[in-house]
């Protein structure tokens, strides 16, 4: 009886163990161009840096990030934030821009591998932005294993959007490790494009404060979610409107894996 109760003990411990708690954040940084100083171009990175230094997060997803363009002063920006951070960083191209590359950038504390990017639909306008889905695994601490996302969905056309949503939807469903998906989907809570992310993953806030307040009280427009088929808990969902650092707000919040 009392070796099975020191097995029991074992047991629960190691289930205990697994369980990790990281802090997700999504930014949109505007190629760290300040909005008070976008008629300037002044590129201020480390506004940037502050910003998620404020927060003091896992793992981060940011949007809009130029490499080597001229508008930048050809700085590699994914690199650089990165380095004042000590973080790891991949950064993904969505398009070629001003003699560089633009696009995406995941951050982590821990170890990424299989780095994805896979293009996303603009069939509904073709004369649009191409538009990406990055992923990575994150490798944490004890073995356990989560795949990341980061994506930027189409800004002007609502059908585009759509069927990005519903590829992100697919790759999401023949995902078998837990996924998180983060970012600027540039839709609203209510729209179709919402409701399509909506019936695989679960958005970490339900009554979601503005994002973006240039697009005034439709600017609820960056998100973090998780897919329904893993057990995930979100606690302390913040967005950071006090920063001036974008015109996006950066927004955070607490994930437990179970």
């Amino acid at each position: 009886m009392k070796q099975f109760f020191l097995i029991l003990c074992l047991i629960l411990n190691t289930s205990l163990s697994f369980s990790q708690t990281l802090k997700v954040m999504s930014f949109n940084i505007h190629h760290a161009n300040p909005p008070a100083e976008e008629e300037s171009g002044k590129i201020d990175i480390d506004g940037v840096v502050n910003a998620i230094k404020m927060v003091k997060p896992d793992v981060v997803a940011l949007q809009e990030v130029d490499v080597n363009t001229n508008r930048s002063g050809k700085i590699n920006e994914a690199i650089l934030i990165a380095q004042k951070l000590e973080m790891q960083v991949f950064f993904a191209k969505a398009i070629d821009y001003d003699g560089g590359e633009y696009g995406l950038a995941i951050l982590s504390k821990w170890g990424m591998t299989d780095h994805e990017i896979k293009s996303l639909s603009f069939l509904a306008d073709t004369k649009a932005e191409p538009r990406i889905l990055q992923t990575v695994i994150l490798n944490l601490p004890e073995g356990k294993k989560i795949k990341f996302g980061n994506t930027h969905l189409d800004v002007l056309n609502t059908g585009n959007r759509e069927l990005q949503a519903v590829e992100i939807v697919d790759f999401a469903k023949k995902e078998n490790l837990p996924f998180i998906l983060a970012g600027d989907w540039n839709a609203n809570v209510g729209s179709t494009t919402l409701n399509i992310l909506d019936s695989v993953f679960t958005r970490t806030c339900t009554t979601c404060p503005v994002t973006c307040p240039g697009d005034g009280d439709q600017g609820a427009i960056d998100f973090i979610a998780f897919a329904k088929n893993h057990l995930f808990k979100a606690t302390n969902y913040k967005v950071y409107s006090h920063d001036t650092s974008s015109d996006h707000y950066p927004i955070s919040v607490k994930l437990k894996l179970r």
